[in-house]
């Protein structure tokens, strides 16, 4: 009767404190994907991203991060980068056009999505990443934080790495709408509201100071709007009247009352279906 009770206790500790995740074999693909519950790192066999010079209008943060992940991959010191501004501007695409780039260099470079929501794992990520021949980078989309999230003390670790350091193969990308990866509003509250407002404040916003690298997109000129669609027909085989083509997508970027990459992209992919062409990415 004492062994059943003894076994059970046993069996409770270990759901309780689960063994250390074994590492995965990164040789199984580029890229991959962190989960929680349970932790693990599922391999990405075909990513999802556009050409690294169909990305047309963001030249000088394309060259930016590109030579700044090169320079990583290589063993040299390099930055983590914020891609911040415009939305649909090509920030997330960027980030996964220049990995595809640094892989057709042959160098070795990993890369691994990190949802904002499990920042609080990045410690237990880290861990796993930490002292493994292969180089990595943690991308984060679409990051920001809102008044009442405390998840931005976690990204401190990767910024900075506690104690320990951040490991030395490991670089962090995240893309934002904002700069200070924050609400102006909320910083305006925090000026307002605290004490000591400078130090409320500073704490905050000196998060996006952590990024070595900043990189600002913004909104496209027509003619670019214009020349990217293009890049699209070329590189899918549409084929369309430059006329016809124009006027579609002048009055396609009027109907969603914007004008980027993104926009872009829906209206050839609105081209490709009528013309009966079939989009591989």
């Amino acid at each position: 009767m004492a062994n059943k009770a003894l076994k059970r206790i046993a069996e409770a500790l270990e759901r309780m404190s689960p063994a250390p995740l074994a590492a995965p074999d990164f040789d199984q693909a580029e890229a991959f994907v962190w989960h929680v519950d349970p932790d693990r790192l599922e391999p990405v066999p075909n990513v999802s991203r556009v050409a690294l010079d169909l990305l047309i209008g963001v030249n000088r943060s394309r060259d930016t991060l590109l030579e700044n992940t090169l320079q990583f991959a290589r063993g040299l010191p390099a930055n983590n980068a914020l891609l911040w501004g415009a939305r649909g501007m090509g920030k997330s695409s960027l980030v996964k056009a220049v990995h595809a780039e640094v892989i057709r260099q042959a160098l070795p470079l990993k890369i691994v999505e990190l949802q904002r929501e499990d920042l609080p794992s990045v410690a237990r990520l880290l861990n796993l990443l930490r002292g493994r021949d292969e180089r990595f980078v943690l991308f984060c989309d679409d990051l920001s934080f809102s008044h009442d999230d405390q998840h931005y003390k976690s990204l401190k670790a990767v910024l900075d790495g506690g104690i320990e350091g951040r490991p030395e193969n490991v670089i962090f990308y995240a893309t934002s709408n904002r700069r200070h990866l924050m609400p102006r509003d909320m910083i305006e509250n925090e000026r307002s509201s605290s004490i000591n407002p400078s130090e409320a404040v500073e704490e905050k916003v000196s998060l996006s100071d952590r990024f070595g690298l900043w990189l600002g997109f913004h909104p496209c000129t027509q003619d670019e709007f214009l020349e990217m669609i293009k890049g699209y027909c070329d590189a899918h085989g549409v084929t369309i009247e430059p006329d016809v083509m124009r006027a579609e997508a002048i009055e396609w970027q009027a109907t969603r009352g914007a004008r980027s990459g993104r926009v872009a992209w829906q209206y050839f992919t609105d081209l490709a279906g009528r013309k009966g062409v079939s989009i591989k990415t």
